[in-house]
């Protein structure tokens, strides 16, 4: 009697919890004498270490993902906080001297939080240097600089007719990229643990930053030196939104970033959640079908660009980006009803056209502002971006076990309610200027 041990009491789900129901796997053997714990290579096992991470989500999942959120709260934060300064300010030095700066100061900060985070797990470091590394990543312009050099060049490059389907095509790129690297970094992280993803991850990142110190092309014609640090850059992103402009440009500018700002709220608010959606009851999900929706979930980023594509030859920007958002409305109504696999299959279905609508509102955007303001432009997006992302964790997040007692699916059920503000937007835009799509306003 001495020998037995009480297992621990797994969390409540009942209907007056707040943690969903998730389905369990069957209970691993468990060997006599162990308490779980957590291992240096992330698993919840015994003294001998053959129970493994499924059991963590049973035995104590409020402690682990406390620290999880709590800490990827402080990395988000940090680097947003100091990305809002920075990002801001490169971009609009970027106007001036042009894009591969930009690009290869953005690339070296990537590069410097994947040396960071390389140390922390080689030496076994507290988890509060990834804050740290995130934060000098921030200062360089962190993945927003990235993304708003990448998207001017390709406003100084395009004309007004090619430009939609072109940052289509950069955001499929973006797309495809994070599958890839979600698929293969799982498996090869379970293989070998967390050290050669990060090897992988810094060669590649060298790569990148000495191809935008030595082989990419400057894309600003006339680029010019100028200081760095000067509230001048600072005051040129309010004016963009500030400044009067012909055609109340200034006006649709702030209307299109706050359709922006809802659009990508409610995709990384959906994404956030579906996961344990799909874990739980009433779908109880296993990692096979786990892959298959994750696969599903990455599927629109060529699907978009071709949909996009085909509907370019016989419709207006504006109407494919209609036809995207009611399909996206559709598919989160029928994610906030789905019992059954079928369901939620269709569901991601009806997604195929769901990641069309970005980069139509950021070309729109770009015929809005002139060829000196594209950096400061698409520096002003990545923020918003980033601020979306934020609130769309915290919104989604809070609302989802909050819901659970009268509707599971009710946060789909919101997104697809925010979804109907672009489209609106949108639509009387689109009434107001319906040639904006072939004169530039600026």
């Amino acid at each position: 009697r001495r020998r037995r041990q009480r297992r621990p009491r797994p969390p409540a789900t009942g209907p007056g919890s707040h943690t969903p129901a998730l389905c369990r796997p069957p209970a691993s053997p468990r060997p006599p004498n162990s308490q779980p714990c957590i291992s240096q290579d992330g698993n919840a096992g015994g003294s001998r270490g053959s129970v493994r991470s499924h059991i963590l989500v049973i035995v104590f999942p409020q402690e682990v993902e406390t620290l999880t959120s709590h800490w990827t709260l402080y990395m988000n934060v940090g680097g947003f906080l100091v990305d809002l300064f920075s990002s801001t300010l490169l971009g609009a030095w970027s106007d001036q001297v042009g894009r591969r700066p930009l690009l290869v100061l953005a690339s070296l900060g990537l590069l410097l939080q994947a040396v960071v985070s390389i140390f922390v797990v080689q030496l076994q470091l507290h988890v509060g240097y990834f804050v740290l590394g995130r934060i000098l990543c921030a200062l360089l312009g962190d993945f927003s600089g990235l993304l708003a050099a990448g998207f001017a060049s390709i406003a100084d490059v395009s004309s007004n007719h090619s430009r939609t389907f072109r940052m289509a095509l950069l955001e499929a790129c973006i797309g495809v990229a994070g599958m890839l690297a979600s698929l293969l970094g799982g498996h090869w992280l379970r293989a070998q643990g967390y050290a050669n993803p990060f090897w992988l991850a810094l060669a590649l990142l060298i790569v990148m930053t000495l191809y935008a110190a030595f082989c990419f092309g400057e894309t600003l014609k006339e680029p010019k030196s100028t200081r760095l640090f000067t509230l001048r850059h600072h005051r040129s992103i309010v004016h963009l939104y500030l400044s009067p402009a012909p055609e109340k440009s200034r006006k649709h500018l702030a209307l299109y970033s706050l359709a922006f700002f809802v659009v990508i709220t409610v995709h990384f608010g959906a994404q956030d959640i579906l996961t344990i959606y799909e874990l739980s009851t009433p779908l109880c999900w296993d990692s096979k079908l786990i892959g298959y929706g994750s696969a599903a979930q990455h599927l629109p980023y060529l699907t978009s660009l071709l949909g996009l594509r085909l509907l370019q030859c016989c419709l207006a920007d504006s109407w494919v980006a209609e036809i995207g958002l009611t399909f996206n409305i559709l598919g989160m109504v029928v994610f906030a009803f789905a019992t059954i696999t079928a369901l939620m299959f269709t569901g991601y279905g009806l997604l195929f056209l769901s990641l069309v609508i970005t980069p139509i509102i950021r070309a729109k955007l770009s015929k809005l502002v002139g060829e000196s303001e594209q950096g400061a432009l698409f520096s002003a997006m990545a923020c918003v971006s980033s601020l979306a992302m934020l609130a769309a964790s915290g919104i989604f997040n809070s609302l989802y076990p909050a819901t659970l007692n009268f509707m599971k699916g009710f946060p789909f059920l919101l997104g697809a309610g925010l979804l109907f503000i672009p489209a609106i937007l949108i639509g009387m835009l689109e009434r107001a200027n319906p040639h904006s799509e072939f004169q530039n306003i600026s």
